[in-house]
């Protein structure tokens, strides 16, 4: 290599840094910002992460606590008193509050089913148990149409309480007399694939204790022989 090439390549070279200098200094603020950015959004993120987890075990506590009263009064009013961080504990605190309540009376644990059921705002999953809850609240004060159009909207909603609601439908069929309306019901739990062993079971026995021969579970659904054993 020529002293001409050495030379230029040595220029060349020493005008590229000082002009990586320049745009350093020009544009390395940026640079510095988006570190800090980034640093700063993780640092927030690890923040918000540890107090949803403290509110989410405080609320737990709370909950523990207020289960632990001696009595279902103490309990609900303990329960009452809990200061719920979102909508989807709300309706927990409002279910187990019920609970407590349903004994006592009834009536006023329906109607704050109910009320938990209408929310817009609440989970469908949680709109449902409350529902399921409170048509089944013996001494509730539900007339049977009304507990049977709750029912009804369960069922056509799908659902993880879809099947429970068809049981309790047959039930109020045998209720008013509508003996082949029930036993269709029943059966056709018998055969979802989604009832649990212990569904089948009950709806089973009521067939049974209704005069009418099981169905045919181990063809309806495979495994199930042992349902009735």
């Amino acid at each position: 290599m020529s002293d001409t090439d050495s030379f230029i390549e040595e220029v060349t070279e020493e005008v590229r840094r000082d002009r990586l200098f320049r745009l350093m200094r020009r544009y390395g603020w940026i640079a510095i910002l988006l570190i800090l950015l980034l640093v700063g959004g993780a640092a927030w993120n690890e923040w918000r992460k540890s107090q949803a987890q403290a509110e989410a075990q405080q609320f737990g506590d709370s909950i523990l606590a207020a289960l632990s009263e001696p009595d279902r009064a103490a309990r609900a009013s303990a329960l009452a008193e809990i200061e719920p961080p979102n909508t989807e504990a709300a309706a927990v605190v409002d279910l187990l509050a019920a609970a407590e309540r349903a004994e006592g009376d009834p009536q006023a644990a329906a109607a704050r089913l109910l009320e938990i059921a209408d929310r817009p705002e609440t989970a469908e999953v949680y709109r449902q148990i409350a529902t399921l809850k409170a048509v089944t609240l013996p001494g509730s004060g539900l007339g049977t149409d009304a507990r049977r159009q709750g029912l009804e909207g369960l069922v056509g909603a799908g659902g993880i309480v879809r099947l429970l609601a068809e049981e309790q439908l047959a039930l109020i069929a045998l209720e008013t007399g509508d003996r082949s309306a029930a036993l269709e019901r029943l059966t056709a739990i018998t055969s979802d694939a989604e009832a649990t062993a212990g569904l089948r079971r009950r709806a089973t026995q009521v067939i049974v204790a209704l005069g009418e021969e099981p169905p045919d579970l181990q063809r309806a659904t495979p495994g199930a022989a042992g349902v009735l054993q």
